[in-house]
């Protein structure tokens, strides 16, 4: 397996490629997302263990929607059951993706865990949707260094996971081995990586100014409400299929898988 170092500007064709792609295939791209934010609302709702199932399916989650996007860019139509090829990929690829979204719940709960020490668990029930935000409560320094604290335990477990999916489905390597390949290929291309996050807040700003400037024409503030959250569901799909082209130009295919 070798890591590709890729110039900082390959984090806009990541953009994008994610957003044509998409466009390629919005009902399928879309549905499919729908169906991954679906599945993962139910099983957090489950009372305890919920949020725990929901996190481990995550990573298998993401390697669905890579490979719907790898079907649409072969110019083929996604079907639901690429969400599940994570698990049809042989007992021993499953476990590893068990293990893997094992490993990725404990991060996320640990790192939800400390946030919950700083601030008595406020920002943990307003993230996992358990308390609805007040003003007031967002502008207490105890909850702000909370959710600071999150943030910053979570962005190098993001770092981990980001590529380790598609190299355990992919290039068949072992789950702990993906997680450190998947950190040194973003952090070798540090770079591509921030203009690829900065690419994705300015398509988020302008979104919110389209939808809020549209409203406003239209003499309907309140329309904003109604209809930001679809738009932003839209966009989240394009980013989960941008997330494809991060992974395929950072590591060469591997043999069989070659043109």
């Amino acid at each position: 397996m070798k890591l590709n170092i890729v110039p900082a500007r390959t984090g806009m064709v990541w953009v994008k490629l994610g957003i044509r792609t998409f466009f390629r295939q919005p009902l399928a791209l879309a549905g499919l997302f729908f169906m991954f934010m679906a599945v993962m609302t139910v099983l957090s709702q489950v009372p305890i263990v919920g949020i725990a199932l929901a996190m481990a399916l995550l990573p298998a989650a993401t390697l669905g929607l890579m490979t719907a996007t790898r079907e649409a860019t072969n110019g083929r139509f996604p079907m639901p059951a690429v969400l599940l090829t994570a698990f049809r990929a042989g007992k021993q690829q499953t476990r590893a993706m068990l293990l893997l979204g094992a490993l990725y719940a404990a991060g996320f709960l640990g790192a939800m865990g400390v946030s919950y020490l700083v601030d008595g668990g406020d920002f943990a029930r307003v993230y996992l949707g358990g308390a609805a935000p007040s003003r007031e409560m967002m502008l207490e320094p105890a909850f702000q260094a909370a959710m600071w604290v999150f943030i910053g335990l979570h962005l190098p477990l993001s770092l981990l996971f980001w590529h380790a999916p598609a190299l355990v489905h992919w290039h068949g390597l072992p789950p702990v081995k993906s997680l450190f390949f998947s950190l040194v290929a973003c952090l070798r291309n540090f770079w591509a990586f921030v203009v690829f996050g900065l690419m994705w807040l300015a398509v988020l700003v302008m979104v919110v100014m389209g939808v809020t400037t549209i409203a406003a024409l239209l003499g309907n503030p309140a329309l904003a409400g109604d209809i930001l959250f679809p738009a932003l569901l839209l966009m989240a799909s394009m980013f989960f299929t941008s997330l494809y082209f991060t992974f395929r130009d950072s590591f060469e295919p591997p043999p069989e898988a070659a043109p």
